[in-house]
């Protein structure tokens, strides 16, 4: 990574301030199967200016919210105090696994009526008038 990227960015990873706020304030909470890592203020101390404790995530790779899992992401949130890992967090049958962000991409869903969608477009219903001025 270059220079100025680590300077400057964080959708790459953590920057030299995240990492240096890390070092100085933060401790290991735990790991999660993507290789994401969590933190919070060390021995859980309270910020004066958030009436709580900070917590937060340094990202594997590319930085993607969605890549947060369910438990983790109720701890992060202060749903939960307990974090996944000392609860021994299972996921719900209900909770669909991980999806990355497809929007931006060839893979991104398009929905019908789209011009980028491939295939033929459907013809007009006849539910549209268009406007005339003056009318």
């Amino acid at each position: 990574m270059s220079l100025f990227t680590r300077f400057f960015t964080w959708w790459q990873g953590q920057n030299w301030n995240t990492q240096f706020y890390t070092w100085r304030t933060g401790e290991v909470v735990g790991d999660d199967e993507f290789g994401n890592r969590y933190y919070r203020t060390r021995g859980g101390k309270i910020d004066p200016a958030l009436g709580f404790e900070r917590r937060w995530v340094i990202f594997n790779g590319e930085t993607e919210a969605s890549a947060v899992p369910p438990g983790w992401f109720g701890w992060l949130n202060h749903t939960t105090d307990t974090p996944p890992t000392v609860e021994k967090y299972v996921a719900r049958e209900w909770e669909l696994p991980f999806q990355p962000n497809m929007t931006g991409t060839p893979q991104a869903w398009r929905p019908l009526g789209s011009t980028l969608r491939a295939g033929a477009r459907p013809p007009a219903t006849g539910d549209y008038e268009a406007w005339t001025p003056g009318a």
